[in-house]
């Protein structure tokens, strides 16, 4: 078992050397490249992709290093901004990849690698070589064969003796080579040298991704509260009066029929209120068409329920996990229904595209604009619900000019994803709010669905 480990670190690295020394060298070169031909403008166009390129060369590294030797390597990615409209996207996202300092930690790592990370991966195969030569030159030059001035690390072929030291330092060289596994775990260490984000921006992800929690958790205990109170004032009252009216049938049935029919007769409309209320409480809690058709088909149906025209477009190539579902549901129902209440617009859209493992929803309306997005409070905190502007009976309102904290909301909501939200409301309008999540697709598209 311990030969078998030895011999798969030392294959491993000699894989490795090869991928290092093609795929940086490759890389780099083409990064060099595409940053030297921004000046023209056709960097604008080959740096995104060269740049996803070497993510993608990076985490296959981060996916060796965890299954090989069990060290993690972080990314630290930035998430990409949402889309600004009147701005081209290549722009933008040539401008997001030269601000993240992943790309620039990627881009020293490929020089790196391609000379000490070659180095470090060849480590174990070379100490194999080196012991198995140990035993190779004392045959030859025994055998009679002319070696000259060949030498075996610091032995000399053309001194007796220390030919017959050869194979002991080739039987020290094998046994170090116990320790390949150790050897192959130094070329991720130094990788995970240059492509681990600062500490400081670990912490805050790490706050980030606390904040998020407590939001989460926050919303939670809102949505309980809010479902135990509908269940008390409606469902659960009417049931009560019905009970009640059902044991004054039962005392009258004999003696005054007239007066028990008319009491069933209530009875029969306050069953039938309370299975509405109960329906709409279930919708609002995780509508069935979002359930069983998926999240494209759920905002078509919310769009047929709005009172102005709402045309929806773009589908999604399959089902999303629930909590992304539920989520981007509710952030474009609330936006609708606030569009439809306050933004006196005649028509509303909605986008739906996924890409590149995101969710991408833009909510627009043709209404008077002038949405404001306001700052978080804390002192800039992220995800924290802005302050009301004074003089703003409106805030927390989509599509009704001011700030408006509502929004914040949303985007608390989406924080829990680690997703983004955009607001872009001129004065006079439109109105368009972009809500990006990062995610992945449970299952495809099915044609019943």
């Amino acid at each position: 078992m311990r030969v078998r480990r030895t011999l798969v670190a030392a294959a491993r690295g000699v894989g490795l050397a090869a991928v290092s020394l093609v795929g940086s060298v490759l890389l780099f070169s083409l990064t060099l490249i595409s940053l030297a031909l921004l000046p023209i403008g056709l960097g604008w166009l080959t740096l995104p992709h060269v740049v996803r390129l070497t993510r993608l060369f990076a985490d296959q590294r981060r996916a060796w290093a965890q299954d090989w030797v069990a060290t993690r390597i972080p990314a630290g990615y930035r998430p990409p901004p949402a889309r600004q409209p009147g701005l081209p996207g290549v722009v933008q996202r040539c401008e997001h990849v030269l601000t993240d300092p992943a790309t620039w930690r990627e881009l020293l790592w490929l020089l790196v690698d391609m000379v000490a990370g070659l180095l470090t991966a060849l480590l174990p195969v070379l100490l194999i070589v080196f012991g198995i030569e140990g035993f190779v030159i004392p045959v030859l030059v025994w055998s009679g064969m002319d070696l000259g001035g060949q030498t075996y690390g610091f032995l000399y072929a053309s001194d007796p003796v220390q030919v017959a030291l050869m194979p002991v330092l080739g039987a020290a060289a094998l046994a170090a080579s116990r320790f390949n596994p150790k050897l192959l775990a130094l070329h991720f260490r130094l990788a995970a040298v240059f492509l681990t984000p600062p500490k400081a921006e670990l912490a805050a992800r790490v706050a980030r991704l606390t904040e998020t929690r407590h939001d989460a958790v926050d919303a939670s205990a809102a949505e309980l509260r809010r479902i135990e109170r509908d269940l008390h004032d409606g469902a659960q009252a009417r049931l009560v009066a019905m009970g009640m009216d059902l044991g004054t049938i039962e005392a009258l049935i004999e003696r005054d029929p007239a007066k028990a029919k008319e009491l069933v007769a209530r009875a029969r409309t306050s069953s039938a209120e309370a299975l509405t209320e109960l329906r709409d409480l279930v919708r609002g809690i995780h509508p069935p068409v979002l359930a069983e058709r998926g999240l494209d088909d759920a905002v078509r149906a919310l769009a047929l329920r709005m009172p102005l025209p709402v045309e929806v477009t773009g589908r999604l190539p399959g089902r999303l996990e629930a909590p992304v579902e539920s989520a981007a549901y509710f952030s474009v129902s609330e936006l609708l229904t606030n569009t439809a209440k306050h933004a006196d617009a005649a028509r509303a859209w909605v986008d739906l595209e996924y890409a590149d493992g995101r969710l991408r929803l833009t909510v627009g309306d043709d209404g008077r604009g002038g949405v404001v997005l306001p700052p978080a409070d804390g002192a800039g905190v992220p995800g924290q619900a802005g302050t009301r502007s004074p003089g703003r009976s409106g805030a927390g309102l989509p599509g009704r000019p001011g700030t408006h904290s509502g929004l914040r909301g949303l985007e608390r909501r989406l924080g829990t994803f680690d997703g983004i939200l955009a607001v872009s409301s001129p004065a006079g309008g439109p109105t368009l709010v972009t809500l990006e999540i990062p995610c992945a697709l449970c299952s495809p598209k099915t044609s019943s669905s």
